[in-house]
C-alpha cells in the first residue's frame, strides 16, 4: 500500500473514531461539557455565564487562561470576548484564571500540529485525523500555552463565550422589561430598550444569574466587528510602561522567605555530597537543605541566599550524556542510518533517480541554544497539609499542578496555581524546574511562602535548550530551474526530552525533527524528506518555533543554493515553485514591499529571500545586508506571512518584528556548548542576541486569504536565518551552512 493510501486509511480509521466518540470514550465523554470552574467561586447576585464571564454590581470580569508571556494575549483574549458582549475597550477587568487551571481552558488548537498532514490537505483523512486530536486534547483536558495556538484556539470559543453571555443578559433584560427579546439591543455594557433606555450588565446581573446560559447563539458578521481587526491599545500597556505591572519575580507577601539553589551544572547529574560550614553562620540564613539534584538554602532576603548558596562546596556526579560538544556533533552524525531512521516524511516524484551522480551536496548544522527570558525564573510556593498555592508564570499550569501534587502528596485539586505575567519565554515556560525545587522547600517548611529565584548563571545551567541538529542534503538543476531535493534531517527529539520529564511518552515519529521542511510550501517535482532520531543527549525542550527554527534554515537554505546552482532569480524561482495560490500571494506580497530586482541590489550589498511555513502560517522574508569597515550591517527586513485573519494589526507588527529580531540575533550569534558535561556559556555576554544598534529596519504585511485563523508569535523565526544566510552569500559569495554565523563572518 502506498504512503498516502496508508496516511489515509489510518486518518479515516483514527477519525471515524474520533467523531463517532469511540468505543472506549463513548460519545458522551468527547461531548461532555467540562465543569466551570467559575461556579466554585461565585457569589450570590452574581451571573456566571460559562468559564469566560462573570458579572455581578461591581464590574464585569473576564477570564483570559491562556499564559501572557509577553506576547500580549490577555488582551487578545478580552477583545474575542468583549467583541461579541459588546463592551467598550476597557470596560472591563480581566483575569488570568480564576486561581487552578481547569479542564474547561483545554486548548484543542494544538491538534493541528499533531497531524501528518500538510496544513493546505483539507481532504477527509486529514479533517478527520484533526478531528480526533481535538477530541482528544479536549478529554485530556489540556490547558497549554504555546505552538501559535491562543488565536487559533480562541477565535471562535471565546466570541462564542461573549454571545452566551450577551443573550442571556437578554433575556433577563426581557423578564425585567417585559419586552421580547428580539426588540431588544446591546452596546457599551448595557441592554437597551426600544425606547433608548438602557439597563447596564452590572444591574441585569443579580437576574441574569437566575437565568440558564442561552447557549444557541449567532455570532456578529465581521461587517458589525468593532475590536477585531482594529488598533487596540494593550491592556498591560500603561502598567509596563510605568513599572507598575507585577511579574511573577515581583511578587511579595507577609511572612514570605527567600531560597536558591545550586543543582548539579551537569543536566540531570547527581548530587554526591556537599559541605555547608561556609554557609551556615551567614547572615539571614534560615535553613540548608538537599533537593533534587543539589543543594538550596533559604535566607530572610535572595542576596543572602545567593550569598550563601555560593558558599556550599559541592561534589557532583557525572552528566547522564556525553561531556564534550565534538561527542553530541558525532552523535549527531552517526545518525543518518537506516536504523536510526524515524520517518520518511516526504517522497515525491522520484528524488533518486533525478539526483544523478552530478547532483549539488551541502551538509548544515544547527546548534543547541538557550531560551534565556529575560525576566529570572522564580516561583512562590506555600504548602499546608491542607492545600498548596503556587505563584509564578507557567504556560502549562495543569501539568505544574499534577507535578506539585506529587511533590507534596496532596491530591491535585488541593494544588492552586496562580498564573502570574511573565518577562518573556520562548518556550522556557513550559517547563518548571523552578517551582518543583520550590515545592520541595515549602514541603519542608510547611506555612511560609517560599520564593525560589534563579540566578542567571543557575537559569543558563540548567536551561533545557533548543535541540541539536544537522542536515544533509542533495539537488538537481536542469534549464535553469530546481528539478529536485533530497534532504536528510538528524536530530534529538525535543518533544521526548520534555513530554519525557512530564512522566509523558510520545509515541510515533517525531513531527518537530522535519518541521518547517517537510512542509515546504513548494510544488517540487521530485522532493524527498527524511527525519533520523539521534539516541537522547543533553536534555532540550520547545524553543521559539521548536523544529522549524533549524529545519527550516536547511530546508530553504539549501534551496537557495539550487537557485543559484540553476542561475534563477531566488525570488522569481521561488514563486515559480510555489505550491498553492496563498503562497504564492505571500511571495508576491514581499516582492512588492521590498521592490525586489534580484539579489545584489547595488556594489557591497546583498539581499535574500526565504518562505517558510511553520504551525500553518506560511512566511516570507527578504533580509538586506550591507558591507562596512566594522563588518555586515543588517540594514532592512521585509516580512509577509498570512494568518487568515489579524485580530489587533498594532500587536500583530509586534510579534513579527520580535520574532525577526529574535530568529536574526540568534542565527547571528547564539550557541550553547558543552565542556566537561557543563554548558560553558553563563550569561547574556556569552550568549549574545541581536543588539540595539544592529537591529535593522523592519516592514511588516499581514495578509488574509487563508481562510483558518493561525497566530503569528513563532512563524516569523524560522525564515530570519535563511534569509540572512542567502543575503550574506548575496553580497560576500560566502555560503553559511552553520549557525551561529559570527563562526564565520564579523557582523558590525
Amino acid at each position: 500500500m502506498s504512503r498516502i493510501a496508508t496516511i489515509a486509511r489510518r486518518g479515516f480509521l483514527i477519525g471515524s473514531v474520533g467523531l463517532a466518540g469511540g468505543v472506549a470514550f463513548g460519545t458522551w465523554l468527547v461531548r461532555k461539557t467540562p465543569a466551570n470552574p467559575l461556579d466554585a467561586t461565585s457569589k450570590p447576585g452574581q451571573a456566571v455565564f460559562n468559564p469566560w464571564v462573570k458579572i455581578d454590581a461591581n464590574g464585569i470580569t473576564l477570564i483570559a487562561p491562556h499564559a501572557d508571556v509577553g506576547q500580549g494575549v490577555r488582551s487578545v483574549q478580552a477583545a474575542l470576548i468583549a467583541e461579541e458582549l459588546d463592551l467598550d475597550w476597557g470596560q472591563f477587568d480581566f483575569v488570568a484564571d480564576p486561581g487552578a487551571p481547569s479542564a474547561a481552558y483545554y486548548n484543542s488548537a494544538l491538534a493541528e500540529e499533531q497531524v501528518p498532514f500538510l496544513s493546505t490537505d483539507e481532504s477527509f483523512p486529514a479533517e478527520a485525523m484533526r478531528s480526533t486530536m481535538g477530541a482528544l486534547f479536549k478529554v485530556m483536558g489540556v490547558q497549554m500555552t504555546g505552538g501559535s495556538s491562543t488565536v487559533t484556539d480562541s477565535f471562535v470559543k471565546l466570541r462564542h463565550a461573549g454571545a452566551v453571555a450577551r443573550e442571556t443578559l437578554k433575556r433577563a433584560a426581557s423578564q425585567q422589561s417585559g419586552v421580547p427579546v428580539d426588540q431588544l439591543r446591546t452596546d457599551k455594557g448595557a441592554v437597551v430598550l426600544p425606547d433608548g433606555k438602557r439597563l447596564p450588565y452590572t444591574e441585569l446581573a443579580a437576574s441574569a444569574a437566575s437565568e440558564k446560559p442561552v447557549q444557541q447563539v449567532a455570532l456578529r458578521d465581521p461587517s458589525q466587528w468593532r475590536l477585531i481587526g482594529k488598533p487596540m491599545p494593550r491592556l498591560d500597556m500603561a502598567p509596563k510602561s510605568t513599572g507598575a505591572l507585577r511579574y511573577g519575580i515581583d511578587l511579595r507577601m507577609d511572612g514570605m522567605l527567600h531560597a536558591a539553589v545550586k543543582v548539579n551544572p551537569r543536566q540531570g547529574g547527581t548530587l554526591v555530597g556537599f559541605d555547608a560550614k561556609a554557609a551556615e553562620g551567614l547572615r539571614g540564613v534560615k535553613k540548608i537543605m538537599p533537593v533534587a539534584g543539589g543543594v538550596a538554602v533559604v535566607a530572610d532576603n535572595t542576596w543572602r541566599a545567593f550569598r550563601a548558596v555560593n558558599a556550599i562546596t559541592c561534589e557532583w556526579g557525572p552528566a547522564p550524556y556525553p561531556a564534550e560538544q565534538a561527542e553530541h556533533w558525532k552523535a549527531v552524525a552517526d545518525s543518518f542510518t537506516a536504523e536510526r531512521l524515524d520517518k520518511v516524511w516526504r517522497n515525491d516524484g522520484d528524488a533518486e533517480s533525478a539526483l544523478g551522480s552530478d547532483a549539488v551536496g551541502a551538509e548544515y548544522r544547527a546548534p543547541y541554544v538557550a531560551h534565556a527570558p529575560m525576566e529570572p525564573l522564580s516561583a512562590i510556593v506555600r504548602y499546608t497539609p491542607e492545600q498548596a498555592d503556587v505563584w509564578s508564570g507557567s504556560q502549562v499550569p495543569r501539568f505544574v499542578q499534577e507535578k506539585v501534587a506529587k511533590i507534596t502528596g496532596l491530591d491535585a485539586k488541593l494544588v492552586h496555581v496562580h498564573n502570574q505575567y511573565c518577562g518573556g519565554s520562548f518556550g522556557h515556560r513550559l517547563e518548571s524546574e523552578q517551582i518543583t525545587l520550590a515545592a520541595e522547600i515549602a514541603r519542608q517548611m510547611p506555612g511560609v511562602p517560599i520564593k525560589l529565584t534563579f540566578s542567571r548563571e543557575e537559569d543558563f545551567a540548567h536551561d533545557f535548550p533548543r535541540q541539536i541538529t544537522m542536515a544533509r542534503g542533495r539537488g538537481a538543476v536542469a534549464n535553469g530551474q530546481v528539478q529536485a531535493m533530497a534532504l536528510d534531517i538528524a536530530s534529538v527529539s525535543s518533544s521526548a526530552s520534555q513530554m519525557g520529564r512530564l512522566g509523558q511518552k510520545v509515541p510515533g515519529p517525531d513531527g518537530q525533527i522535519p518541521a518547517g521542511a517537510w512542509n515546504l510550501p513548494y510544488a517540487l517535482p521530485h522532493y524527498r524528506m527524511r527525519a533520523y532520531r539521534v539516541p537522547e543527549l543533553a536534555p532540550t525542550s520547545s524553543w521559539r518555533s521548536v523544529g522549524a527554527s533549524s529545519a527550516g534554515f536547511f530546508a530553504d537554505g539549501f534551496l537557495d543554493e539550487l537557485i543559484h546552482a540553476a542561475g534563477a532569480d531566488p525570488l522569481q524561482e521561488r514563486l515559480r515553485l510555489a505550491n498553492g495560490p496563498v503562497a504564492r500571494k505571500v511571495l508576491e506580497a514581499v516582492a512588492e514591499m521590498s521592490d525586489w530586482k534580484g539579489a545584489r541590489p547595488g556594489e557591497g550589498r546583498g539581499r535574500g529571500v526565504a518562505f517558510i511555513e511553520s504551525f500553518g502560517v506560511p512566511c516570507a522574508e527578504v533580509v538586506e545586508v550591507a558591507q562596512t569597515p566594522q563588518g555586515l550591517r543588517v540594514d532592512k527586513v521585509w516580512v509577509a506571512l498570512d494568518v487568515g485573519k489579524v485580530v489587533d494589526p498594532v500587536n500583530f507588527d509586534n510579534q513579527v518584528k520580535g520574532g525577526v529580531v529574535w530568529g536574526l540575533g540568534h542565527a547571528m550569534n547564539a550557541e550553547i556548548t558543552y565542556a566537561d558535561g557543563k554548558a560553558q556559556q553563563s550569561n547574556f555576554h556569552e550568549h549574545m542576541g541581536m543588539r540595539f544598534d544592529q537591529c535593522p529596519e523592519i516592514f511588516v504585511r499581514g495578509l488574509e486569504n487563508g481562510h483558518k485563523i493561525r497566530g503569528a508569535g513563532e512563524p516569523p523565526v524560522p525564515p530570519a536565518p535563511a534569509a540572512l544566510a542567502n543575503a550574506i552569500f548575496a553580497a560576500t559569495g560566502v555560503r553559511l551552512r552553520e549557525m551561529p554565523f559570527a563562526r564565520q563572518v564579523a557582523f558590525a
